[in-house]
């Protein structure tokens, strides 16, 4: 029996065309595909016509097919000698569960391998005109999540209200009200620049820009929802002048550029020199 593998491949923030070229070459090669819910469907159809597709997406609070079955769906096709793409939205390891699907992988002894992806929590706020970071308003980000891995302890706000640069919250918009007033009540300005960016780099993206004290009640009024990234700081001030049209190209127009380019189509060794 052939010995199956496993990669875990960040497919990027929403966007098909900013997946890697290796994360796009993994999914052309792959016997299955085990993927989130928000991954773009031009990424999926890049499969060969032979590849079983599996969606294991999850909403907030719903969670049709737990992580524990998720992991023995991983195992179980990588056993069996099959080439399985894990295709998760943004970068595995940046609140992914990659390095779980990992571990568990590694215990049992099968091969994988990270392919990284362009996470939301960077190249999303690139798509709405915000720079993570700027020598004249920030020189340094941090990246947190609105919950906890138990769901239900808080982060530190006091010591996050007191971090200098940008701070980025992922998978907090259930939050969103406390947040804003957590921050404020350790001691950030209620005056200080935050925004709401919804399906970051999809067409559909929309985006509220605020401050602490404005935000939750214009991204109501707006009925701004998850999936959504949340962002604080003084780099929020650039999204008027940084704002720009993504060019449009589809996957599979990238993809036969990609072939134009090299000449030829990439064979498994060749590709791993």
């Amino acid at each position: 029996m052939n010995k199956g593998n496993v990669w875990l491949v960040g497919a990027g923030p929403g966007e098909a065309g900013l997946i890697t070229v290796k994360g796009l070459h993994c999914i052309q090669s792959a016997d299955v595909i085990v993927h989130d819910r928000l991954v773009n469907t031009e990424l999926i159809a890049q499969a060969p016509e032979h590849c079983e597709i599996i969606n294991v997406g999850k909403e907030q609070d719903y969670h049709p097919i737990p992580q524990e079955k998720i992991n023995q769906i991983l195992v179980k096709h990588a056993q069996s000698g099959k080439q399985v793409v894990r295709l998760k939205g943004g970068d595995p390891y940046v609140f992914g569960r990659g390095g779980e699907e990992a571990e568990v992988l590694a215990q049992h002894g099968i091969q994988f391998e990270i392919v990284p992806g362009i996470s939301s929590s960077i190249g999303g706020l690139a798509y709405a005109g915000i720079p993570v970071t700027h020598r004249d308003y920030a020189s340094g980000f941090h990246v947190i999540t609105g919950h906890t891995s138990q769901g239900n302890e808080r982060q530190n706000w006091k010591a996050l209200a007191q971090l200098e640069g940008t701070l980025i919250i992922l998978m907090g918009m259930t939050r969103l009200v406390e947040i804003c007033q957590q921050l404020i009540l350790h001691g950030k300005s209620s005056a200080t620049p935050a925004a709401v960016i919804m399906y970051a780099s999809h067409p559909k993206q929309e985006r509220v820009i605020g401050t602490l004290k404005t935000l939750a009640a214009k991204v109501e009024e707006k009925n701004l929802h998850a999936p959504a990234l949340i962002v604080v700081g003084d780099v929020v001030n650039l999204s008027a002048t940084l704002s720009f049209t993504s060019t449009s190209f589809t996957i599979s127009e990238l993809s036969s550029k990609l072939k134009n380019f090299t000449g030829k189509t990439f064979t498994d060794e060749q590709f791993h020199e």
